[in-house]
C-alpha cells in the first residue's frame, strides 16, 4: 500500500484538538507545527481524515519539502518530484502560493516558477509539449517559511467546516469547525443537557448532535479526491460504511438552541434539517436572561454578540451583565463563552475556572470555561 504524508491545516489554537483527531483515527507519525499538523497514511487516511476530522480546515498531501534559496534552486527541485503520479495529463493544476521570512519572498515569482517546473516534469512523463487543464483540479500550494518549501495538492476542494447542511447563512456565522472545537474543549456527554443562548444559525447544537450521535461530518458533502484518476475510489466507499455503521442513531439528545430574534430560529431549524437532524435538536425564540434549566448538570456553550461595533456595545455588556447574573444561580451547569471582550469576566461578575486563545475567523478571542459542579458518581448524567 502506498503511503502519503498529509498535512490537516487547522486555525491557530485547535492544532492540538486536530492532533488528537487524527491519532484517534489510528495513523502515526503526527507532527504537529502552528496551524497544521503532519500525519502519514495510505489512500484510506485521505478519504477518512477528510470524512471525520471536525476541528481541522483542509486535508493536503505533501508532494514534496526542501530548502530553496534560489528561484533556479525551486525550479529544479520542483521539477525532480512525481507530479504526473498525481495529474493526468488532462487535469487541472492551478498553483497557488505564499512566502513567510524567505529569501523567495515575490510569491507571484514563486506561483510561476512552480508552475513552470510541473510542465516540464509532466512534458517529460507524458511526452506532450501541452496540456489543455480540462480535467478534474488539483489546487497545488508553493508554501515557503524561512527558505523551507512545501509543495502539496489540496485533498479537500471546499473547506471542511463546509458540512453542506448550512446552505443559508447569518451576517456572521460561526465557523463549523470552531463550533465543533468549543463543544470539544466542554465537559459535555451525549446524555447530558446542552444549551446555546445564542444559537444564530444553529452552528453548534448542530455540531454538538453530529458530536453526540457520533455522525462523521463530512457524510453529506463531496471532496476533491474523489474525481481523481489515481485515487482509488473503494476507500472512499469502505471510509463511508464504516461512517455509517460507526454512527449511533439510536443515542438521545438533549439540546436546545435559543435565541432573541424569530427569524434565526426559523434558520437554525432549516439548518438542522438540512443536517439529517429534524426532530433532534430544540430551537426556542428567547433571550437569554430567561433561561431557565429544568435539569441539573447540564452545559452551555455560546458565541454571544461580541460588539466590535460602537453602537453595539452598550447592549453587548448588559447582555453579559444579564447572563452572569442569571447563570449563577445554577452552580451544576457549566458555562463556556467565546468573545473578543477584554471586560468579559469584569462584567459578567466572575472569574473564569479556565481561558484559552482561539480565534473566531481573524478575531483573536478568548473562550471563558465556568465548571459546573460534578454530578455525584451514581447519577446516571455522569
Amino acid at each position: 500500500m502506498q503511503t502519503f504524508r498529509l498535512i490537516a491545516t487547522a486555525a491557530m489554537g485547535l492544532e492540538a484538538l486536530t492532533a488528537e483527531e487524527i491519532k484517534q483515527l489510528g495513523y502515526k507519525d503526527i507532527q504537529v507545527d502552528n496551524g497544521k499538523i503532519y500525519f502519514t497514511g495510505g489512500a484510506d487516511a485521505i478519504a477518512r481524515a477528510n470524512l471525520w476530522l471536525r476541528t481541522a480546515d483542509r486535508v493536503k498531501l505533501v508532494v514534496g519539502e526542501f530548502y530553496a534559496y534560489s528561484f533556479e534552486e525551486l525550479f529544479e527541485k520542483t521539477k525532480a518530484l512525481p507530479w504526473s503520479e498525481f495529474i493526468g495529463q488532462t487535469d487541472t493544476f492551478p498553483v497557488a502560493g505564499r512566502s513567510v521570512k524567505s529569501k523567495l519572498y515575490s510569491v507571484p515569482d514563486c506561483q510561476a516558477i512552480t508552475k513552470k517546473a510541473i510542465v516540464e516534469q509532466m512534458k517529460d512523463a507524458y511526452h506532450l509539449t501541452w496540456f489543455d487543464e480540462s480535467g478534474p483540479k488539483h489546487q497545488i500550494e508553493v508554501a515557503i517559511h524561512k527558505d523551507l518549501v512545501t509543495l502539496t495538492i489540496d485533498t479537500s476542494g471546499e473547506g471542511l467546516h463546509k458540512r453542506g447542511y448550512r446552505t443559508l447563512h447569518n451576517e456572521a456565522p460561526l465557523k463549523e469547525t470552531l463550533a465543533a472545537a468549543m463543544i470539544k474543549l466542554t465537559n459535555w456527554h451525549p446524555s447530558r443537557p446542552l444549551v446555546d443562548l445564542f444559537t444564530g444559525s444553529g452552528t453548534i447544537p448542530i455540531e454538538a448532535a453530529l458530536i453526540g450521535q457520533n455522525i462523521a461530518p463530512g457524510i453529506n458533502r463531496s471532496f476533491a479526491f474523489e474525481n481523481w484518476a489515481w485515487f482509488d475510489q473503494t476507500e472512499l466507499t469502505k471510509a463511508l460504511d464504516e461512517a455509517e455503521e460507526k454512527a449511533d442513531y439510536e443515542q438521545e439528545l438533549n439540546i436546545l438552541g435559543t435565541d432573541i430574534e424569530h427569524p434565526m430560529i426559523e434558520l437554525a431549524e432549516n439548518n438542522a434539517k438540512e443536517a439529517g437532524l429534524f426532530g433532534l435538536i430544540t430551537f426556542k425564540q428567547m433571550q437569554a436572561k430567561d433561561f431557565r434549566p429544568k435539569e441539573d448538570y447540564g452545559v452551555i456553550v455560546s458565541n454571544p454578540p461580541y460588539g466590535e461595533r460602537l453602537n453595539d456595545q452598550q447592549y453587548v455588556e448588559e447582555t453579559y451583565r444579564e447572563l452572569g447574573r442569571n447563570l449563577r444561580n445554577f452552580p451544576t451547569w457549566s458555562v463556556y463563552m467565546i468573545t473578543s471582550h477584554e471586560k468579559f469576566e469584569l462584567l459578567y461578575g466572575q472569574k473564569a475556572t479556565k481561558r484559552r486563545k482561539l480565534y473566531n475567523g481573524n478575531i483573536k478571542t478568548t473562550y471563558y470555561q465556568y465548571w459546573g459542579e460534578r454530578p455525584p458518581r451514581s447519577s446516571k448524567q455522569q
